[in-house]
């Protein structure tokens, strides 16, 4: 990488590092990439890991932690899981955002995974409630909200890494993995419950077992602080510093400036959110409860869905570059309109339409996986990017995502139809292309804006 100069950079010597001219693909080759990718995925791997750990061990946790009989407990298990899980993010991402486009992603990438890791850790290691009494919950709830913080700023700063790191032409498939990070997070989590459930009795599990997924985020969260740690501030942050154009308020500059992107940011998002959550998690709970399916039977669908987003999702990323961010978005929310509604009819004829229509609403889900967020990253400019990614995200999150499982419970028993969850993921079908109809196409556009660096000309995708 060149070595920074002092002084003013101009955009001309700035775009060859960001991977905006014909030899991009020779100043960020293969192995850069890959690099970049390990740094910028390992942190949502970490956070998916320990949220399928979390969820999976949640009964062995609260028979530590909680006593049955202590209502104190009981609402502080409650609160716990509801702050930790969604409504303690949008204050990290109000945090962690701003903070990288003041700081840079170097930092705020390290700062997250160091936080969020070690928080892990300290529940692993943390007495139960037999030994330290009422400390022993307050404390889960404390290094949970820990967690649900630094998650908090993980999503945007990676994004905003792995867009500004990738080649331009590779842009969609290098930030396509940072899904793929958050599926492989998930299906290892997922994997050492089982493992931990097949291979110990309850007694053992209760006494020690319970503490292994989060004794191991540990090691994990060494490795992926020394790789972030390791790793350069991306070209377009580094124009930023070069040309003295840091914000000094991203956060307000954001809201003043911004507005029209956030909202369209949180469109592509919230279009991402309601899928995953019913697709990956509530599906599980609805066959279970409402197509007489056994449980083995559902956790191998979200597991066989999970490994096809695994190779999909990069595939979807990399059709982006080609055609466009528009065409497979769009075509994906298009699909979802069409297909939820039938989606769920056909689960009804049985095992065999269960399982075919749950691979299908899973292609669809990877399409708009494999797109949303490096759309998300190119609609904003390099100077409110992490601040814009990190509260859209952790916003539609917080309102959406973890809504999923209660409001279709509520809402199936309120109108006595098992249908309920087409129609829903049809609202937000039309959220997403509205959205992706209100934005033009970026796909191949240079990050670096007028506003970035000033003199910079306009982007357009027909440039690179």
């Amino acid at each position: 990488m060149p070595t920074r100069k002092s002084g003013a950079t101009t955009t001309a010597e700035a775009e060859p590092e960001a991977g905006t001219e014909p030899g991009t693909e020779a100043a960020v080759d293969a192995v850069a990439l890959r690099r970049n990718v390990a740094a910028g995925a390992i942190g949502v791997f970490v956070h998916w890991f320990d949220w399928a750990a979390y969820a999976y061990l949640a009964g062995t946790v609260a028979t530590v932690f909680f006593p049955a009989e202590d209502s104190t407990s009981g609402l502080l298990a409650v609160f716990g899981v509801f702050a930790v899980s969604f409504g303690i993010r949008p204050i990290g991402a109000l945090v962690f955002g701003p903070l990288g486009d003041r700081i840079g992603r170097k930092r705020t990438l390290s700062l997250v995974i160091f936080t969020m890791s070690g928080a892990t850790l300290a529940i692993g290691l943390l007495p139960g409630y037999a030994s330290i009494g009422i400390a022993a919950p307050v404390l889960l709830v404390v290094l949970r909200l820990v967690q649900g913080f630094a998650a908090g700023g993980e999503f945007g700063s990676a994004a905003s890494f792995l867009a500004e790191s990738a080649p331009r032409r590779r842009r969609g498939f290098g930030v396509s993995w940072l899904e793929v990070g958050s599926l492989v997070g998930f299906l290892a989590g997922s994997f050492v419950f089982l493992l931990l459930s097949t291979g110990l009795d309850e007694q053992q599990l209760t006494s020690w077992g319970w503490r292994v997924p989060f004794l191991v985020a540990g090691p994990l969260g060494v490795i992926g602080f020394i790789i972030r740690n390791k790793i350069e501030d991306t070209p377009e942050y580094r124009a930023l510093e070069a040309n003295d154009t840091v914000p000094h308020s991203p956060a307000r500059e954001l809201l003043r400036s911004h507005k029209r992107q956030l909202l369209q940011a949180a469109g592509l998002m919230a279009a991402m959110h309601v899928p995953f959550y019913a697709v990956l998690t509530y599906l599980v709970t609805y066959e279970t409860d409402h197509l007489g399916h056994s449980a083995d039977s559902a956790a191998l669908l979200s597991t066989v869905i999970s490994l096809l987003g695994l190779v999909l999702v990069p595939l979807f990323g990399t059709l982006s570059d080609r055609v466009g961010r528009k065409p497979v978005f769009i075509g994906a929310t298009v699909a979802l309109l069409l297909v939820s509604t039938p989606a769920f009819l056909l689960m009804r004829t049985g095992l065999a339409g269960t399982w075919a229509a749950g691979l299908l609403l899973g292609v669809i889900l990877a399409a708009i996986l494999g797109t949303y967020a490096v759309w998300s990253a190119e609609v904003f400019p390099t100077r409110t990017r992490q601040s814009g990614l990190s509260v859209a995200y952790n916003i539609t999150a917080a309102l959406f995502a973890g809504t999923v499982p209660y409001l279709m419970t509520v809402l199936i028993s309120a109108t006595g139809s098992t249908l309920v969850p087409g129609p829903y993921l049809m609202v937000f079908a039309v959220v997403g292309l509205v959205a992706a109809l209100s934005l033009k196409e970026t796909a191949g556009s240079a990050l670096l804006r007028p506003e970035d660096v000033p003199g910079t000309p306009p982007s357009s995708p027909s440039s690179a």
